[in-house]
């Protein structure tokens, strides 16, 4: 089962959203959001709430792709996030996460006893590659599996 079917399968608001993992590796993660009425806003876009389940969607799929095989040992968790909407966002919108630190040096924290946090960056853009918003999650992984 590949990450994005197990986010699907596993999170209901990405199936309630029906998000699109399109990319999900340990250097990326593409999440799209596709244009749904249900899912707008006043003015017709996106809902913001939606471009934020969208962004953290993204970054759960990196954070699984990169920290996978630690699974058995520790417990992925965000810790917090902020999110800056920069323009307006119509019709289908994708959501690009990259991991902040290098997945080695986050399981070197982890195989010392520590309790690892690093940030997840995402871009969400619009069809005609605009950004749109920008989103940063910071995430643990909990010892203990």
């Amino acid at each position: 089962m590949s990450v994005g079917d197990m986010l699907a399968a596993t999170v209901p608001m990405a199936r309630t959203l029906n998000l699109q993992f399109l990319e999900t590796t340990p250097e990326r993660a593409v999440v799209a959001l596709p244009d749904q009425g249900d899912y707008h806003n006043h003015v017709g876009g996106p809902h913001a709430g939606a471009m934020f389940t969208l962004g953290e969607s993204a970054s759960g799929a990196i954070v699984l792709a990169a920290f996978g095989d630690q699974l058995s040992r520790a417990v992925p968790l965000a810790v917090r996030a902020e999110i800056a909407y920069k323009k307006l966002a119509m019709g289908p919108v994708t959501a690009t996460a990259t991991l902040g630190r290098p997945a080695a040096e986050v399981v070197a924290e982890l195989d010392a006893g520590r309790r690892p946090e690093f940030p997840v960056s995402i871009a969400i853009r619009r069809e005609d590659g605009a950004v749109t918003g920008e989103m940063t999650v910071v995430w643990t992984l909990r010892p203990g599996g």
